[in-house]
């Protein structure tokens, strides 16, 4: 099992095309640049998004993606990606996780460390998605020699983050995210058919996962404070989207 070091093994997606690209949306952004790089002032792009499960996370990295050209690196898909490569530090998290155990948080660094010194990322820039998750992996981070330059925090009040996860449901054929009332799934029978529902995409284990969001995220903060951003989260999905981009493009 990939424990706290690790991002959900799924990831937020929409529908909504951002008019900058419109008609480019890609199905699946795991650890692939989007756009031709757009690098204010001939900076790369560094970028931590952060936020509770369901508050966008994933909308607003596919949106940052097809502005910026940037890599999007989830921690989940570079811990399967070296096991599935069979790398040494695959090898290693690959026992943790058949034994049922937490992948150690060096290990995590290691191999986001090894992802973000690829060349795709030194030349294009690179966002990385929900990590560090605690205090100890963004000091981690910081010992490792990872430096972002851009923070993003997104807010979104609890109540809305429940309403959110519990009518998510996904298509496993196509990996769409969809929710029943904000963005609700085609009415063909076969996709509604073939429609899941996560097992902790509940209340209960929802309100869980937000209590431990918040026991962490000051402590991430204070690790970013001159580099970060708050953003609410609430609002239309374009507007923020170019919001951030504002703060990306500023020295």
């Amino acid at each position: 099992a990939v424990g706290d070091a690790a991002l959900p093994q799924r990831m937020e997606k929409t529908q909504c095309v951002p008019s900058w690209r419109a008609g480019s949306q890609s199905r699946v952004l795991k650890l692939r640049g989007g756009a031709p790089p757009v690098h204010a002032a001939g900076v790369v792009p560094r970028i931590i998004i952060a936020g509770a499960p369901a508050s966008g996370k994933g909308t607003q990295c596919e949106f940052i993606v097809q502005k910026f050209g940037v890599v999007h690196i989830s921690t989940g898909d570079a811990l399967r990606d070296q096991v599935k490569a069979g790398t040494e530090l695959g090898k290693k998290a690959k026992g943790f996780m058949d034994s049922g155990a937490l992948v150690p948080d060096d290990l995590i660094i290691g191999i986001v460390k090894d992802r973000l010194a690829a060349q795709d990322c030194q030349s294009k820039g690179w966002l990385l998605d929900g990590f560090p998750r605690t205090g100890a992996q963004a000091q981690a981070l910081a010992q490792a020699g990872i430096k972002a330059n851009k923070f993003i925090l997104l807010n979104v009040p609890d109540k809305i983050l429940v309403e959110r996860c519990v009518g998510r449901r996904t298509d496993p054929v196509t990996g769409k995210i969809y929710h029943l009332k904000f963005n609700p799934p085609p009415s063909d029978p076969e996709v509604q058919k073939r429609l899941v529902h996560r097992s902790d995409d509940t209340e209960e284990a929802m309100k869980k996962r937000i209590e431990q969001y918040h026991k962490n995220v000051d402590a991430v903060k204070g690790y970013y404070k001159d580099i970060m951003q708050e953003f609410d989260g609430t609002g239309d999905k374009l507007a923020l989207a170019k919001n951030i981009a504002g703060f990306v493009e500023t020295k």
